[in-house]
């Protein structure tokens, strides 16, 4: 015959005074973390005692009850009970709801006060999620449920921001197939189809990283950190009824608009309204484009402007703001820094002084009669206006009136290729058009091999540029081979450089550090360069060495090639003439010890990794990163992988073959001694 079960008999409980409770030694809890004792008196106050404290009749030294209760389980209700008394919220004598265990169990107090705490099973996001939920559906608002948590009103919304993910992910995530960073990475986006076709795609890899999630579902949107959209404006682009998705969980600088057509038409209806205005000022032409090439005003004729003469308020402001910028300067001399606030109003000065200094510029009406205006978004998204550019059929009209015509050079585009034993050459343009299955080491196309080789040779330009001993040296090394072994023209000095343009480029190469450096020197030159050519001539003569040096090394830049192009057979460039360029602009390269990566070239979707092959992808992040990231992306549709790539390749300084320099040998005390000066500086002898 079977036993019968032993029943067991809860605690008995009952109201107790709270003057007759006292907390207990015995409660294991000393460390203070989550909800501070007077958010949980003002929870208590607002919604009364949720849960019963746990006690235990306090006994005399004879062993018999002395009516007082001590509280070893729910201290903190205890406390915040206490608290409330203080305050004269709560009686003394308050009947408060006890489970009283009875004296001498065999049960210890330290035992009960660490049960409660340990066997409590936090709440699951999820329930959380669906409480918020109804309660905002029943009528409170966020900030009501908010303050009846004692959370910002964001942790509330970035709860009911779950609503948006698909159900289908949300049962996922409750059987614990997901974890909660991925499901807040879902919650970026709205749409239910798309979030499902993410996560079949992600289930199937090893990598299942919440960013991954995030770019996969914004693949098709512009960050607010675009410059079209620093451009055009946020606030613009939203009041056109334009959608944008944001991320409560992560920081995203403003979020992803999600109409990039939209954009793009607000972007260009600004930049024709910024035509027109320029229009009006009397230019005969203006040309408007979100960017222009590289080298696009080359073909034209640039007029001076006359810098507008500074106001008498402008001077004294500037007199003024030189005065107060010394004087901080001066105060703090012998300072290692600023205190903050000092070094903020420095900055302040600074901008305030480069604003007044740099002065809008007037042209005559007649020359803006026969001028024109190139109007487009610069890199940083503002707008970028160049002015005074006349075509070369408007300066012959002139000329056949009477005047001088403004001699110009010859252009020649002359493209370098990268020799058979760099990537291969490609034979036609396969610019995003290879097939997904094709994984081998395909040659990379013409198109984006010109496209590399164009931005080494702005690179090398700038190289050059900064290097006057090695642009003196090929100079003089290019004057050589046309005197000794081909016959010049009949000039009185047939050595000039013509500029070689740059039409093909990736989207970056305008805003590189090569490009904007080039910018700044030429820009500085020019404001040098007196008005005719006798001055000039006798402005050079009077130029020390060095700058001597300089000018001409940045005059020599303009003329190098260091171009891919695939020629015709029977074309005026024979492809062996391209190879035996590239071998001397590798050689350039070489001894100017030109490293792109340090330059800023970083290999992205757009301009390398989404247009070559998978093979290749795989290669560059192996040669960058190892073996074991290239397997972590090697099951990933290509699109995936080029963006998964680029951010594994950023920071590596990894380059293609045709942007890599040779290295060379470690500099001996020989190289060194063959070092001269110029005005002080050293120059380094080319190697």
């Amino acid at each position: 015959m079977a036993s019968a079960i032993q029943k067991i008999a809860l605690n008995a409980s009952r109201d107790i005074p709270f003057n007759k409770l006292v907390l207990s030694q015995s409660n294991v809890r000393r460390v203070k973390a989550g909800l501070s004792i007077e958010e949980l008196a003002r929870d208590i106050e607002r919604r009364g005692l949720l849960q019963s404290l746990n006690v235990r009749p306090v006994l005399n030294g004879e062993g018999a009850e002395t009516g007082s209760y001590e509280v070893p389980a729910g201290g903190r209700r205890f406390r915040a009970l206490e608290l409330l008394v203080k305050q004269k919220k709560l009686a003394k004598t308050a009947p408060v709801p006890c489970v009283v265990r009875e004296a001498g169990s065999a049960i210890l107090a330290e035992d009960d006060s660490l049960a409660e705490n340990v066997q409590r099973v936090a709440l699951h996001p999820l329930d959380q999620f669906r409480a918020f939920r109804d309660m905002l559906e029943k009528g409170m608002s966020e900030e009501e449920i908010a303050a009846a948590f004692f959370v910002v009103p964001a942790v509330v919304k970035q709860r009911l921001r779950l609503m948006t993910v698909s159900d289908k992910l949300l049962e996922i995530y409750e059987q614990d197939g997901m974890k909660l960073d991925q499901l807040m990475a879902f919650s970026i986006s709205d749409d239910h189809t798309r979030q499902e076709q993410v996560w079949e795609i992600i289930a199937q890899s090893h990598n299942r990283e919440p960013y991954l999630i995030r770019r996969m579902l914004t693949e098709k949107t512009v960050r607010a950190s675009d410059r079209r959209v620093r451009f055009v404006g946020l606030d613009a682009y939203l009041a056109a009824g334009g959608p944008v998705m944001r991320d409560l969980f992560e920081a995203d600088d403003g979020g992803w608009l999600q109409d990039p057509t939209l954009l793009d038409r607000l972007v260009m209806e600004k930049l024709s309204s910024a035509a027109e205005d320029n229009r009006a000022e009397g230019w005969k032409w203006v040309e408007t484009a979100l960017s222009f090439p590289w080298g696009h005003t080359r073909d034209f004729v640039d007029i001076e402007g006359t810098p507008v003469s500074l106001s008498d308020e402008e001077v004294e402001r500037l007199t003024a703001l030189h005065r107060e910028q010394e004087t901080i300067e001066a105060e703090y001399a012998q300072a290692d820094e600023f205190p903050e606030e000092v070094d903020a109003r420095l900055g302040e000065i600074e901008q305030a002084i480069e604003a007044l200094e740099e002065r809008p510029v007037s042209f005559d009406p007649a020359d803006m009669a026969r001028a024109g205006v190139f109007v487009s978004l610069n890199t940083d998204g503002t707008l970028l206006v160049e002015r005074g550019f006349v075509l070369p059929e408007d300066m012959l009209a002139e000329a056949e009136d009477g005047h001088d015509e403004s001699e110009g050079y010859d252009d020649v585009v002359v493209h370098h290729g990268t020799g058979d034993d760099v990537e291969g050459i490609g034979t036609e343009d396969t610019f995003d058009t290879e097939s997904e299955e094709d994984d081998g080491l395909k040659p990379l196309s013409d198109r984006l091999l010109t496209e590399l080789t164009a931005w080494r040779t702005l690179a090398l330009r700038d190289a050059f540029a900064g290097n006057p001993h090695i642009a003196l040296t090929e100079f003089l090394h290019t004057l050589v081979r046309d005197i000794y072994w081909q016959v010049p023209g009949a000039d009185c000095l047939e050595a000039y450089v013509r500029e070689i343009s740059l039409p093909v480029h990736s989207p970056d190469m305008l805003g590189s550090l090569p490009a904007h450096a080039l910018r700044q020197r030429n820009e500085g030159w020019k404001h040098d360069l007196p008005g005719d050519e006798d001055a000039l001539w006798r402005w050079i003569d009077g130029l020390d060495d060095t700058s001597r040096l300089d000018l001409l090394a940045h005059c020599l830049s303009f003329g190098i090639n260091a171009l891919y192009e695939r020629t015709a057979p029977h074309g005026a460039v024979s492809q062996r003439s391209v190879f035996e360029r590239v071998a001397r602009a590798d050689r350039l390269a070489t001894v100017l010890r030109l490293d792109p990566a340090e330059a800023g070239w970083q290999a992205t979707a757009e301009n390398y990794l989404g247009r070559v092959t998978k093979a290749r992808i795989l290669e560059a992040v192996r040669e960058a990163r190892g073996d074991e990231a290239a397997n972590r992306i090697a099951h990933l549709k290509k699109p995936d992988m080029a963006r998964e790539a680029e951010r594994l390749l950023d920071g590596s300084g990894w380059l293609p073959e045709s942007l890599r320099t040779k290295v060379l040998p470690a500099r001996t005390e020989a190289d060194k001694a063959s070092d001269y000066t110029v005005d002080g500086h050293v120059a380094v002898a080319a190697e």
